[in-house]
């Protein structure tokens, strides 16, 4: 497994990633527990050692679904997790952003109790607070670090702006938010340079379009009646049937090229910077198997041109998340 540098100052990590999230929820979570730790099993013996969490997966669950698997072999791993979505349990799709100093310090004993860990690698910001200042929540976070329960400090889908100014606070290793081929406000925000510029890493999530871009979803049917994409702008009617022909095009590239679909979007992502550490989720091993080769695929200038020609930045149909939603990114 190849490896990236985490920021300027932080250490290396695989060069991709494993998200965790779909193992406990939103793409219809099943009960094959048992299938989700041998793919984190085999995600260690594959090398790669970068977990992504958030304690809103479940909620709660991931974080002790993570922490079962990796009791005895802490040393192998390097662990993130999320706070700042808050879910009431009783009503699971409503959402709130608490980023208060005093849920700071609340929601990392909770998640270190959950992991079963003494110490947190890195510790994201999961959404941006608009009622709380960016200087006083990662002031809280700092202070998690002093106390050596977080390592390495994070945000997410936050905007430029609020990562430079998180950034005068403490330094922040990395910003993860959405980048993929059909999801590239990145690159037109400022963000991906605004990283660049200040040795952050940026790590993309959901790099394979939530798997839109693997070419194995052909229909909204496809769905579980409980899978959170049946809401999603872009897996709706004529946007799903418009995005179908763009991802089609990339299946047809990635056959002549000898690979998968997945891969190649992968590959993609993994060619914008060396800074890029992108953290494809999956809950079954061969898919793990088929991430982890795409490491090893160079793409050369004029394969490049073809895949930005296919998917130049406003080619996707649909909003990438519900109106309610889209308003908690890029602040």
């Amino acid at each position: 497994m190849h490896t990236r540098q985490l920021g300027t100052h932080g250490p290396f990590v695989s060069a991709i990633g494993l998200g965790c999230m779909g193992m406990s929820d939103f793409y219809a979570p099943g009960s094959d527990t048992r299938e989700a730790v041998a793919t984190l099993h085999r995600a260690l013996e594959l090398g790669i050692n970068f977990l992504d969490t958030a304690d809103m997966y479940g909620p709660h669950t991931n974080e002790q679904l993570i922490g079962k698997a990796i009791a005895g072999k802490r040393e192998q791993v390097f662990l993130a997790s999320k706070f700042g979505i808050v879910r009431d349990p009783a009503q699971p799709t409503s959402r709130g952003v608490d980023g208060r100093p005093e849920y700071v310090r609340q929601a990392i004993d909770g998640t270190l109790r959950r992991l079963g860990v003494d110490t947190l690698d890195l510790y994201y910001q999961h959404r941006i607070d608009p009622d709380v200042a960016i200087e006083e929540t990662v002031g809280a976070m700092a202070e998690l670090v002093q106390q050596g329960k977080v390592r390495y400090l994070g945000l997410s889908e936050a905007s430029a702006a609020t990562l430079e100014r998180a950034h005068k606070v403490h330094p922040i290793s990395a910003l993860q938010s959405e980048y993929s081929l059909w999801s590239r406000d990145q690159e037109h925000n400022g963000c991906l340079a605004t990283c660049q510029r200040l040795g952050i890493a940026f790590v993309p999530y959901s790099p394979l379009g939530r798997g839109f871009l693997t070419g194995a979803l052909q229909s909204p049917e496809d769905f579980g009646a409980d899978d959170y994409r049946r809401f999603s702008p872009r897996f709706q009617g004529e946007n799903f049937a418009r995005n179908l022909q763009l991802v089609q095009q990339v299946q047809a590239m990635a056959a002549d090229k000898g690979v998968s679909a997945g891969q190649l979007a992968l590959a993609w992502v993994l060619a914008q910077g060396d800074f890029i550490i992108p953290i494809p989720g999956t809950k079954q091993r061969k898919y793990l198997e088929e991430n982890a080769a795409a490491v090893s695929i160079s793409l050369s200038p004029t394969e490049l041109a073809a895949l930005d020609a296919i998917f130049p930045s406003d080619a996707a149909a649909g909003q990438r998340y519900p109106e309610e939603v889209m308003v908690m990114l890029d602040i």
